[in-house]
């Protein structure tokens, strides 16, 4: 069965969380990491999220990523990448104290790449679009409880309405 989408009042812990896994990540990487950065739903102050802490490592190439899914695996990160993605290799999944981590390598500057951080900064910076989100996540998670892929694809209209917002007030070129 499942494990049920359940979304949490928002926790502080998660920026700590990401910060000391941020530390490890530069040690071990080093100069492989281009660019490293808390996304998705536990980046955002108030924002409720599930227990995950999404974290985008920015690289130069695909052969890069390779190198750094192998270097990772001794850290305790798996693999659980879903699909094949011309600008998204990896995720990589370790279990923290107090939550999850999905760890992106990504193509640096690729679209992929800068639509998290768009996303992310303009749910910071827009109170009124942060509000929507925090509803729309929690209404597909009674829905979709136990469809992760459900919940997620169901927030795919959201996101693109905020980029498309987002490139109306210059956010995007």
């Amino acid at each position: 069965m499942p494990t049920p989408i359940i979304i949490y009042s928002y926790n502080p812990l998660w920026i700590d969380l990401y910060q000391k896994e941020k530390d490890l990540i530069l040690k071990v990487l080093d100069s492989k990491c281009l660019s490293i950065n808390h996304i998705g739903s536990t980046s955002i102050v108030g924002l409720p999220s599930k227990d995950i802490v999404d974290i985008i490592v920015g690289v130069k190439s695909k052969k890069i990523a390779d190198e750094c899914q192998k270097e990772l695996y001794d850290f305790g990160y798996t693999d659980v990448t879903i699909e094949e993605h011309d600008e998204w290799f990896y995720c990589l999944g370790k279990k923290l104290e107090g939550a999850y981590c999905h760890l992106h390598l990504v193509l640096e500057v690729s679209t992929h790449h800068l639509n998290h951080l768009i996303f992310r900064d303009y749910l910071r910076t827009h109170p009124e679009a942060l509000k929507e989100y925090t509803n729309l996540k929690y209404e597909l998670a009674a829905k979709y409880r136990n469809d992760r892929e459900a919940y997620t694809n169901a927030k795919t209209g959201f996101i693109e309405k905020i980029l498309s917002l987002a490139k109306k007030d210059n956010l995007i070129t």
